[in-house]
């Protein structure tokens, strides 16, 4: 079934949608111009434009509901943008008023534990301002009605991550992450503009209504290419193979920022232009989804094989997400019957990867900022509160039966293994090795014998950032069941991305539920066996040799190097080259010549009226003499 038509805008809540977007880039530039003056109260006033925003988002999914399924895509005109080219306006649907319930409702929460948590930060104030600008950004990008205004936010949300990634700058190596996102980014939106780019030219718009509607009647070649590029952009972004690089650098930010970005919203991107675009370019067959589907099982294996091996916690959380984001992009990838899939492990990983990277956070805040598991051990009986959030959001995501990622993460399982055996039988086995690097992480850090650096006092930490985790623990928890049983997001999305002509049964037990199951309890019982059971060494072992892989995290920076950064070295010295031996030595070897010639011409003026005199008398001599021969011929 196709999306439902867009129509006008009703008034109400949906008439000032826009508001989502102004309050907090409202909270942005008033944090930012007014300068040192809103150091006291700033970080208060940029949660109070994060809440203003989830509030407004509430009451437009709520009189979204009021209507039937059929008139639930509301488009919001604002002004004309780009003459000729795209108009500024938003589109209220299922799947837009979702993504604004999640920036907006973990983006909240986080920034609330950012008080706690930014405390002692002179800059505290503008750390603020960035997340309200992030925020804003996000919300642009998933709620505009065209794909110009979707890149604006697409752009704006890549501004704010290089900020908050490098936000820091003291660290050499924050600026260098921050530096790496931005660069590595601009792969992936080359793609996106390119796509943009052949979308007008084809169909003479950039409005999702009118390219939708127009995509059916293009060749499959065009159809092809635009979908190859939006994935290219989606990569990007989500931090998919081939552009996975930056996310693991990325947690040099603080730690808030990668519960932010790189975890409920920013990486999730991708997952949302793949889903909403789907029913024109990804539409369950063809090549562009058979690649979104490849690219999705090789990230969420390469992802996985990433978390083994890391010391760093952040850095073990961030192979994480890249392996459940993965998850996301194979269920997009499958059409309408994956897109609900895909959207409610988002929705569900945004709130148990916040409480993950959060926890990891108040364990960074008791450590005095030390990340090294290594360093950890024992700490469930120090920080309790923190504890018990983190293992909930831990059995979340390995898919303990009833918590969210048991509904979502299998789900995407055993609609996969339907639809193509080998991709389900992979997924199968990423969900075997989350099940130990996860277990590892937690057994490194909060059991076992303590093994902190000589002056640690582990400490909980205050409610301002304990509450939160509540919060999304209790999300982790429910979300998956309320969202999965009874199709409950499928129905709902359906006026948005068109939904199946069968809709899928969530198996509570099956064959591929138990299988999977089993290999998430053997992986977990393996990490016991190493980091439980076993005293943890101080210094990490050399490994084997598909440690060391994971070690160095694939050697991706190694591929990209040797790919693109040093062929692009040796481009660049041969156009320095070219250009000094051959455009310069042109140019000034041409003016040379004519300066020795203008040199040598100018000694004949020699300023001697005799000297002219004689070469007049010569001159004459020879054409007189000239004229003679003539004459007698």
């Amino acid at each position: 079934m196709e999306p439902a038509e867009i129509l006008s805008n009703p008034g109400g809540a949906i008439g000032v949608g826009w508001l989502m977007i102004v309050l907090p880039l409202l909270g942005a530039a008033v944090l930012l111009l007014g300068g040192r003056r809103t150091d006291k109260w700033g970080h208060y006033f940029g949660v109070l434009m994060a809440l203003a925003s989830f509030v407004v988002a509430a009451l437009v999914f709520f009189q979204l509901l009021g209507f039937a399924p059929g008139e639930r895509r509301r488009g919001v005109s604002l002004y004309e943008f780009i003459p000729g080219v795209a108009d500024m306006g938003l589109l209220i649907d299922p799947l837009s008023v979702s993504f604004a319930l999640l920036i907006t409702g973990v983006g909240s929460l986080i920034h609330i534990y950012s008080i706690g948590y930014m405390s002692h930060d002179h800059d505290r104030r503008r750390f603020f301002a960035y997340l309200n600008l992030f925020v804003a950004a996000m919300l642009l990008l998933v709620l505009a009605d065209n794909y110009v205004a979707l890149f604006v936010g697409w752009e704006g949300v890549g501004l704010a991550s290089y900020l908050l990634i490098g936000f820091w700058q003291f660290k050499p190596t924050a600026a260098t992450a921050a530096k790496k996102a931005f660069v590595v980014n601009r792969v992936g939106d080359f793609g996106l503009l390119v796509a943009i780019f052949i979308m007008f030219t084809s169909f003479g718009s950039v409005a999702f209504g009118e390219v939708f509607a127009k995509a059916g009647a293009e060749s499959q070649g065009t159809i092809t290419a635009i979908g190859l590029l939006l994935l290219l952009g989606a990569c990007g972004k989500s931090a998919q193979l081939p552009l996975q690089s930056w996310l693991l650098d990325a947690m040099e930010g603080p730690t808030p920022v990668s519960a932010l970005i790189h975890a409920a919203t920013m990486v999730t991107a991708g997952v949302y232009l793949v889903v909403r675009s789907g029913a024109a370019f990804f539409p369950g067959e063809g090549t562009a989804s058979l690649v979104v589907t490849i690219v999705g099982v090789a990230t969420l294996l390469a992802g996985a094989i990433i978390g083994t091996a890391k010391d760093d916690i952040k850095k073990a959380l961030a192979g994480s997400t890249m392996s459940q984001i993965g998850y996301m992009m194979l269920a997009a990838g499958l059409g309408p019957v994956g897109y609900a899939f895909a959207i409610a492990h988002l929705i569900s990983h945004g709130f148990f990867k916040a409480n993950l990277f959060l926890g990891a956070g108040s364990v960074m805040h008791a450590m005095n900022d030390q990340v090294d598991m290594r360093k950890y051990g024992g700490l469930r009986k120090y920080l309790p509160i923190t504890f018990i959030t983190f293992f909930i959001g831990y059995l979340a995501i390995i898919g303990f039966p009833l918590l969210s990622g048991y509904f979502t993460k299998d789900g995407i399982i055993e609609t996969t293994m339907e639809h193509n055996a080998i991709l389900g039988w992979l997924a199968v086995v990423g969900a075997g090795i989350t099940g130990f690097y996860m277990s590892r992480l937690v057994f490194m850090t909060f059991f076992g014998k303590a093994r902190w650096d000589e002056g640690v006092k582990p400490h909980e930490s205050p409610a301002v950032m304990t509450w939160p985790l509540i919060l999304l623990a209790i999300g982790s928890v429910v979300l998956g069941a309320f969202l999965i049983v009874g199709n409950r997001l499928m129905i709902f999305l359906g006026p948005a991305v068109g939904r199946p002509e069968e809709l899928p049964e969530f198996h509570a037990v099956s064959p591929v539920g138990l299988a999977t199951l089993a290999l998430v309890a053997l992986g977990a019982a393996y990490a016991w066996l190493k980091y439980g059971r076993q005293e943890v060494p101080a210094v990490a072992p050399r490994g084997s040799v598909l440690t060391t892989f994971a070690r160095r995290d694939l050697y991706g920076d190694a591929l990209n190097e040797a790919l693109f950064m040093r062929p692009g070295q040796w481009l660049t010295r041969l156009a320095v080259w070219f250009d000094n031996r051959g455009i310069d030595g042109l140019v000034n070897g041409l003016a040379a010549g004519i300066g020795g010639t203008s040199g040598r011409l100018r000694r004949i003026q020699t300023g001697y009226v005799r000297s002219y005199a004689l070469s007049i008398f010569v001159g004459a001599a020879i054409l007189a003499g000239a004229w003679f021969v003539v004459g007698t011929l």
